[in-house]
């Protein structure tokens, strides 16, 4: 199911990191191939569930629907793919860039595979800005010791973070798949 993804220290061209963007939507719309509009709302059981970014301690531990993992995986994405453009244009890192549609507006299949087509899209169109020659020297660590994030290695952690995230996907859909013949 997840992706092999190359090392955080493979050498990538944009044709490279097109090439896994493409292949890691597509992993994930055929994991939603045959889902329903009430699998996307469905509440998974997860035991392991633990937001510690949640709005509110409610959610901390509410488990994720398949319309919340997928607004969640390409939010994070495409919030790499935009710092990672402006790495490559030389501007400094200045924090996060993130956008996310509210996970509880999204209650069809409908909604999910077009979130995934238009994150596929705006993915994609961010390579399309990075200049000729990006600036592949200009990075930041995320934390002491760490190691330096420059704009290929920033792009590949949003396609990473989705890839931790393709086993759960799968999972919800079992799950509502089991509801659907038990409920």
């Amino acid at each position: 199911m997840k992706l092999d993804l190359p090392a955080s220290d493979t050498p990538l061209s944009s044709d490279d990191m097109r090439r896994w963007t493409n292949a890691m939507i597509d992993t994930q719309l055929a994991l939603i191939a045959d889902a329903t509009d009430a699998d996307v709302v469905f509440e998974p059981v997860d035991p392991e569930a633990n937001d510690t970014y949640a709005a509110s301690a409610v959610e901390v531990n509410l488990p994720w629907s398949l319309g919340h993992l997928i607004v969640h995986v390409t939010a994070s994405s495409e919030e790499s793919a935009f710092l990672a453009a402006e790495l490559a244009r030389g501007v400094t890192f200045h924090g996060r860039s993130r956008s996310e549609v509210p996970w509880e507006t999204v209650t069809s299949v409908a909604q999910c595979r077009h979130r995934l087509e238009e994150s596929r899209r705006m993915r994609l169109a961010s390579l399309d800005i990075w200049p000729d020659d990006p600036d592949l020297e200009n990075s930041y660590s995320s934390r002491e010791g760490a190691p330096p994030i420059n704009a290929v290695r920033r792009f590949m952690s949003g396609l990473r973070h989705d890839n931790s995230h393709v086993e759960q996907i799968a999972e919800v859909m079992r799950q509502a798949k089991a509801a659907r013949v038990t409920g």
